[in-house]
């Protein structure tokens, strides 16, 4: 599988401080040779083999004195600068690795800027940094949290620092995105089984209530279906008991009694 690598870059530009010329160490060297009588130079150089590396030693740090010497007022400033930026640069590299754990792919990598002094300063850093996507949503979401972690670490983000925070936050996202797809489905699947289980249990209890029913009669605990006769008796007695009460309550009309017996007395 093809691995995403995206940089963690900072520069000279991204800090707002603009690039600086250099001198020539060995023009300037030649300069300040130039300005000593032959005869001194001359023995100096025969100082200088006779000596050894301890000759070679006094002679380059003679050269350096005399090299800042010959800076001027501005060089020395700029020095000053490039210092500082130096340092800058440095350490803006070093929290992008302190905080890019797992995700960091390669230590810094500097572009160098002479100085008036002669010296290389270090004016431009990146560090190389893994975005590629995970198989897993988790994973996803964990790598995009330390993506942006690793990008943001430093004091000042450089513009590409950001892109590639913007590159950690959508893997984060996506992540997120597909966790709450997979937790959709699977609560659905578990709804779907719940379901299933009462249906089935509802079909079973509805085909063993014949069996039941059959087991009490067989068991003698279940009273067994009544006769034609029995049922025709039980309406007889029924209608004759209907008739008897009907009797006892019923009360002619007034017309159909006889009528009452009249005294007279004179």
């Amino acid at each position: 599988m093809a691995v995403t690598t995206d940089t963690l870059a900072v520069s000279l530009n991204s800090i707002g401080i603009s690039q600086a010329k250099g001198v020539d160490v060995p023009l300037l060297r030649d300069q300040v040779s130039g300005t000593l009588p032959k005869d001194k130079a001359t023995g100096q150089a025969q100082q200088s083999s006779n000596n050894g590396e301890e000759s070679t030693s006094t002679q380059q740090s003679s050269t350096r004195f005399t090299a800042s010497k010959e800076l001027t007022a501005q060089q020395q400033r700029e020095v000053a600068r490039l210092q500082q930026i130096d340092r800058d640069v440095r350490a803006h590299e070093q929290a992008h690795i302190a905080a890019g754990h797992g995700v960091v792919t390669s230590g810094p990598n500097y572009t160098y800027t002479y100085g008036p002094d002669g010296k290389q300063y270090a004016t431009g850093g990146e560090v190389g940094i893994d975005t590629a996507p995970a198989h897993k949503p988790q994973a996803n979401i964990d790598k995009g949290i330390r993506i942006q972690a690793a990008a943001l670490a430093p004091r000042d983000p450089s513009p590409q620092d950001y892109r590639v925070a913007a590159v950690g936050s959508h893997l984060e996202t996506t992540g997120r995105n597909d966790l709450a797809a997979v937790e959709a489905q699977q609560r659905a699947e578990e709804a779907a089984k719940a379901q299933a289980r009462k249906e089935a249990e509802t079909t079973a209890g509805q085909q063993t209530q014949p069996e039941a029913k059959a087991a009490q009669v067989k068991a003698g605990n279940a009273p067994e279906p009544a006769t034609e006769a029995q049922v025709s008796n039980t309406r007889t007695q029924q209608a004759e008991s209907a008739r008897q009460l009907l009797a006892r309550t019923y009360t002619p009309p007034k017309e159909d009694r006889a009528p009452a017996a009249v005294s007279v007395f004179a």
